[in-house]
């Protein structure tokens, strides 16, 4: 009898390769961006078939600033970093996944997207990257940077409103005020905040263009692994790899919220609240909101210390496996299965990390 294969959430806690690595990635439209130490690369599938490849150098490889490593500060300026990154590789996935072409990734024939070739941006020096980056704002046309902008402006406010304001609102109505019962309403929100956070997940997981992103997230993910085993980055051996990752920002989401319930409950805001008089109603309510938003940047250091750099470092550990488990869950909504197109995207972006991570540990020998 054969045994009984293993999930990707097993695998994906007992496969650990031996080649550790500190790249991560990103699902964008159509496509992937791969980030290390020293830059940051996107590949994405353009109408035609082609893949379109752009790198950057990444300003904190460069400045080397001490403090930026500091514990719980790494957390807060990974977070800023990768908000950054990620509006910035939005935009290049949006110009070159629809391109000037009328047609959409559907439209491609199979035949296209097996003849299609790499095609490699020049790779931007230090001095050159603002030309580039001038140089692409042009090329926008209608779906510019003020659209971009626009539309990171509300989501910010959409996820404030869906994450911290309307948990907080529905927990007045269902425990109370706040400094009735401290504990209670905590704990309530915070089960509240995941309960909306996973429907929110699911919802958008039904749309067509959010499912291609989501194999693209498992394409990140396949890579990664592929490249942490020390096997040749091809779309067949990536292919065998699970879809899931304890590096995940998946399970980051799900620590921070979890971490938020303790963080929320120990802060003394009921003394605050006595001592300043604050009458009840949607002043408190507003206030309990306020202080949510400004413990964020140390809720998300934490949680960045537990499950990048700690549980990143030690996936084979019982403890880990039991506190990254409900983010591991999570990544079977978040990720699908890629098909070979995508592989080779994930691929593609890997490949140009990982060559300048070598070209620069050569000049460091040299």
């Amino acid at each position: 009898m054969s045994d009984k294969p293993k999930s990707d959430l097993s695998r994906a806690f007992t496969e650990d390769g031996e080649h550790k690595t500190h790249i991560g990635g990103q699902a964008l439209i159509e496509g992937i961006m791969m980030r290390g130490k020293l830059n940051w690369a996107v590949a994405v599938r353009e109408p035609s078939g082609n893949i379109y490849t752009e790198e950057h150098d990444l300003a904190s490889g460069k400045k080397k600033n001490k403090w930026m490593y500091w514990p719980l500060v790494r957390g807060c300026v990974a977070l800023v970093e990768s908000l950054g990154l990620g509006y910035k590789a939005l935009e290049i996935a949006a110009l070159h996944a629809y391109g000037d072409e009328e047609q959409g990734h559907d439209e491609v024939s199979a035949e296209a997207r097996d003849e299609a070739t790499v095609e490699m941006a020049e790779t931007p020096q230090p001095e050159s990257i603002e030309e580039t980056e001038e140089a692409g704002q042009g090329e926008e046309g209608g779906f510019g940077k003020g659209a971009m902008t626009v539309s990171m402006i509300l989501g910010l406010i959409l996820g404030i409103v869906l994450f911290i304001v309307a948990p907080a609102a529905l927990t007045n109505l269902i425990v109370g005020e706040y400094d009735d019962k401290t504990i209670l309403w905590n704990v309530v929100d915070g089960i509240l905040r995941v309960a909306v956070f996973i429907l929110y997940i699911w919802l958008i997981g039904r749309m067509e263009d959010i499912k291609r992103m989501f194999s693209y997230h498992g394409a990140e993910h396949k890579t990664i692994h592929c490249y942490e085993h020390g096997l040749e980055l091809t779309p067949e051996n990536a292919r065998s790899f699970p879809r899931l990752h304890v590096r995940c920002g998946t399970a980051f989401l799900i620590m921070v919220m979890i971490i938020a319930i303790l963080v929320y409950t120990i802060v003394p805001l009921k003394p605050l609240i006595a001592a300043w008089g604050v009458p009840d109603g949607f002043v408190k309510l507003l206030l309990v909101i306020i202080v949510r938003i400004i413990f964020l940047p140390v809720i998300a250091g934490v949680s960045y210390e537990i499950t990048v750099k700690w549980a990143g470092a030690h996936p084979e550990s019982p403890i880990v496996k039991v506190i990254l488990w409900p983010g591991m869950q999570m990544q079977y909504l978040t990720t699908n299965e890629p098909d070979d197109s995508m592989l080779e995207c994930a691929i593609a972006a890997m490949k140009m990390v990982v060559a300048r991570e070598e070209r620069d540990k050569v000049v460091k020998e040299s």
